[in-house]
């Protein structure tokens, strides 16, 4: 049967955006705008290390620990370089206040192939829609950037909310929002704890975008919540 669904939720990295290189890449041409030369793969390889350290030690942005997100991001750029041997600390902020800005612009995110026409698409089925994201407070400026922000009514990130997906009450929060319950609406995302299983825990329905199968770990997915591609979306829903 059709599902009666009145709100679609959206994840948006690597569902609705992704970026257009690697991190390595744009930080080392920061770096070289400043006479510094270092390696793309080694900067990527030292910004997922400090990237999960400064997760571990203050989630969601530091909001609960007296941070800023542009703080906590700064850390992360600084840290980052610090791990690949830059340590001048002039460079280091400067480097860190233009990274700030730069991933705020559609220089380094682009739209993901179906997206912007399934979006439509649902807009035009009298969807309600909403981005539930673990994103900071750019995220509104980079999807209209983006030319993705007229499709939602609302725009929820973690540090907006106080909460990060997996936690049920960024999900509850955007219900809310909306104005629906739970059997009403559906989440689409391509992680499987923080997207699917976390949206079923508060009783919505969730589909899981999974480009690259079998990755082994993860538990059963239902083949009718699966998305190999963002267009089979109004299929599953309507069939």
């Amino acid at each position: 049967a059709m599902l009666r669904l009145r709100l679609l939720t959206w994840d948006v990295k690597d569902t609705l955006l992704r970026l257009r290189q690697p991190v390595g890449e744009s930080y080392a041409a920061e770096a070289r705008a400043h006479g510094v030369w270092v390696q793309p793969a080694a900067l990527s390889r030292s910004f997922q290390e400090a990237y999960r350290a400064q997760s571990r030690r203050f989630p969601n942005y530091g909001l609960g620990q007296g941070l800023s997100s542009q703080q906590w991001w700064a850390d992360v750029v600084k840290e980052t370089f610090r791990l690949s041997g830059v340590h001048e600390e002039g460079v280091l902020t400067l480097m860190a206040e233009n990274l700030y800005h730069d991933f705020c612009s559609a220089r380094n995110w682009e739209v993901l192939p179906e997206a912007d026409e399934t979006l439509s698409q649902c807009c035009q089925r009298g969807f309600r829609m909403g981005v539930i994201s673990n994103f900071d407070k750019r995220l509104e400026n980079i999807l209209s950037q983006c030319s993705l922000r007229h499709h939602f009514d609302f725009v929820l990130t973690s540090e907006e909310a106080g909460f990060a997906k997996p936690d049920r009450r960024i999900f509850e929060e955007a219900l809310r929002l909306a104005g629906v319950l739970p059997g009403q609406a559906a989440h689409v995302g391509d992680d499987y704890s923080r997207d699917y299983r976390a949206a079923r825990a508060v009783g919505m329905h969730s589909f899981l975008l999974q480009v690259a199968r079998g990755q082994g770990e993860e538990p059963v997915v239902p083949p009718e919540h699966v998305l190999p591609t963002l267009s089979r979306l109004l299929a599953l829903i309507e069939k």
